[in-house]
């Protein structure tokens, strides 16, 4: 479990093709201090498993194996080597929840449709797919690349986050343009709401 507030921009060093999977190598500072085998770390969003671990002296290379699924699935698939992802440790037992409950686990891929700066912040706009959208509510949570929002605007094929400069310079978001991929996880609360107003109906 997540909370949405990314710890670090991770720079990729490698992303090789194995058999059944990718090895993708991401340079941390921040999240590789405590990081051991085995532990969760959201990378774009995406929970995945660390499973190696290279001391590099400013900083450690963290290694994951990543499923073709999943990187089918998420907008893993258009990393590269030199591009950035925003890195978050899973949440300690005691931790604060800053964000909003996160799973890791991708819903879906939107595109940017609209990104630019407001004065001291920055617009995004996203589209997503209806079945994701039927999640997405005037200030509810969503999780775009891990990261946590607020949504500012819902219509019914896209939706509107507002940006402060500290999120701006903290993420990978400054690298994104129109047009581009991001992951999207709707907030888990909205399908446990769903899922209890089906059962409630009498059949």
């Amino acid at each position: 479990m997540f909370t949405g507030i990314v710890e670090e921009a991770g720079l990729i060093e490698r992303l090789e093709p194995g058999a059944d999977s990718l090895q993708l190598s991401v340079r941390s500072s921040v999240c590789a201090r405590d990081a051991k085998i085995g532990d969760s770390i959201a990378v774009n969003g995406c929970c995945l498993t660390v499973v190696k671990i290279k001391d590099r002296g400013r900083h450690k290379l963290l290694q994951f194996d990543l499923l073709k699924e999943t990187c089918r699935l998420t907008n893993l698939q258009f990393a590269r080597a030199g591009s950035r992802v925003n890195l978050e440790r899973s949440l300690p037992v005691n931790g604060r929840l800053g964000g909003h409950f996160v799973t890791g686990h991708i819903d879906g891929l939107g595109r940017i449709i609209k990104w630019e700066r407001a004065g001291p912040d920055w617009l995004l706009e996203v589209s997503a797919p209806a079945e994701l959208m039927r999640y997405v509510v005037l200030k509810g949570s969503i999780a775009i690349d891990g990261i946590s929002f607020t949504v500012a605007a819902a219509g019914k094929k896209n939706f509107r986050v507002w940006i402060i400069p500290h999120t701006y310079r903290l993420t990978s978001l400054r690298e994104l343009s129109v047009g581009d991929a991001v992951n999207l996880e709707a907030d888990i609360l909205c399908r446990y709401v769903e899922r209890s107003l089906i059962s409630s109906v009498p059949r």
